[in-house]
C-alpha cells in the first residue's frame, strides 16, 4: 500500500483547517500557500471532502472552508479511505465478505489479514487533533504542517 500525494495533501488541508479552526471560514488560497501545494489540487480534493461530509463551506468574499466537527472527530484512517478507498494491502480483502477462490487454501491469507488489522488498528487510532498535539509539542507551538 502506498499512500498517493492526494491523501497526503487532504491529511495537510485538514491539519490546516485544524490549525486555523478559529479564524472563521479559511479561502483555499491561504491553505494551498501555507502548505505549499497547488491551489488547482487542492480544488481536485475539495469534493472528495465535501462529500465525505468532512468540510463546511461558505461561498463569496469571505467564504472558504472550515471542519465540519472538531478535529478530535477525524481519524487519520477515515481520511484516507475516503481520499485512497481501500486500505487493504492485497486486493482479495477490499470487499466483505472475500469473494477470492482461494481463500480456504491460501497459506498466506492470515498474513495480509494480520497486515490489514494492524494498518486498520493504528490509523482508525490517530486523530487530527493527535497530530496537532504532538506538532505543537515538538515545536514549542509554532509550526508549520
Amino acid at each position: 500500500m502506498k499512500i498517493s500525494t492526494k491523501g497526503r495533501y487532504a491529511l495537510r488541508m485538514l491539519l490546516d483547517l485544524g490549525e486555523h479552526r478559529n479564524d472563521g471560514f479559511i479561502a483555499l488560497k491561504e491553505i494551498a500557500e501555507r502548505q505549499n501545494i497547488s491551489k488547482k489540487y487542492l480544488e481536485q480534493i475539495i469534493p472528495i471532502l465535501n462529500q465525505g461530509g468532512m468540510l463546511r463551506t461558505e461561498r463569496g468574499a469571505q467564504g472558504g472552508y472550515q471542519l465540519a466537527r472538531s478535529p478530535e472527530h477525524y481519524t487519520v484512517g477515515e481520511i484516507l479511505r475516503l481520499t485512497e478507498g481501500s486500505l487493504a494491502p492485497v486486493a482479495c480483502l477490499e470487499q466483505e465478505p472475500n469473494l477470492c477462490d482461494r481463500q480456504d487454501s491460501c497459506a498466506t491469507l492470515p498474513v495480509w489479514q494480520g497486515l490489514y488489522r494492524v494498518i486498520t488498528e493504528y490509523l482508525d487510532g490517530i486523530t487530527l487533533q493527535d497530530i496537532l498535539d504532538q506538532a505543537h509539542a515538538r515545536a514549542g507551538g509554532d509550526y508549520v504542517i
